[in-house]
């Protein structure tokens, strides 16, 4: 751990989170550093209006501080990102645990039911069962990127574990009368996380693009939240003429998913050299 915080490769982009993890957390602290602080703060005066003294971002449509909105849209779309994420390990760890672990017809209904959705358009399944839900939150959002989301991190934490489960400290544990339960909770979980913890973080980058492409749609969160997916949904009405509405979410969208996947990449480097 030590060498890897002396590799600028890791350093920067985890500053980068790091930051990004403090905006959503703390957006006032950081949206009064210009003009007034307060996203909700609007004027049809400024309708528009492009970058000006006080207000580096401009304003949108509704004659509110750009700045301001695209500070406190870091809040749900890196919420989303992170439930998003926890959900998804708590999903993979147990049906890939099991699946590895008891193989058999454990592993045979986990892995037919992998496959259906490998096979199916994730899009096209998001948007359907989003539709179904009569209010569009972070929680009700997460919850569908889960639902879709599983099946890549379960079969690397299948992979893991049944890579785990021959070693010999496993056949030790056995040998001296441990159950499989107990062996799976306190041995081969254990040592199979690595792998799934490591691709968390290339993990949080996809579910933030993918909500911030589900609310662009209109499908995904909606106002009166504030998110970088709603201001880009917005956008595509008025940045020809507005291109700073287009612009700046855009920006800090990008950045956010650009530091969550090099510092991913990062960590898969540092933890498996020998998939470099």
């Amino acid at each position: 751990m030590a060498g890897l915080l002396r590799r600028p490769r890791f350093m920067l982009p985890a500053a980068g989170v790091l930051l990004l993890c403090l905006l959503a957390m703390f957006p006032s602290a950081f949206s009064g550093w210009f003009g007034h602080g307060d996203p909700r703060q609007c004027s049809l005066d400024n309708s528009g209006l492009g970058p000006r003294s006080g207000h580096p971002f401009g304003f949108d449509v509704q004659g509110c501080d750009l700045y301001s909105n695209v500070i406190y849209g870091a809040r749900s779309s890196l919420s989303i990102g992170v439930l998003t994420t926890i959900l998804t390990l708590v999903v993979a760890v147990v049906l890939g645990s099991l699946a590895g672990f008891f193989g058999g017809i454990t592993d045979t209904m986990i892995s037919r039911v992998m496959d259906v959705f490998f096979g199916f358009p994730t899009l096209i399944g998001m948007i359907v069962v989003l539709q179904a839900f009569a209010v569009h939150s972070v929680l009700s959002v997460s919850l569908v990127l889960t639902l879709f989301s599983w099946p890549i991190l379960t079969r690397v934490m299948r992979a893991a574990v049944l890579e785990t489960r021959s070693l010999d400290f496993v056949a030790a544990a056995r040998s001296v009368g441990a159950g499989p339960l107990r062996i799976l909770a306190r041995h081969v979980i254990p040592n199979s996380l690595t792998p799934v913890a490591v691709l968390a973080g290339l993990n949080i980058g996809a579910v933030i693009t993918a909500e911030a492409g589900l609310t662009f749609l209109g499908v995904g969160l909606k106002a009166p939240a504030i998110s970088w997916g709603i201001q880009l949904n917005t956008a595509q009405q008025y940045f020809t003429e507005h291109l700073n509405l287009l612009l700046f979410p855009a920006l800090f969208l990008s950045a956010a998913v650009l530091c969550f996947v090099l510092l991913g990449d990062a960590l898969r480097d540092a933890f498996d050299p020998e998939g470099r």
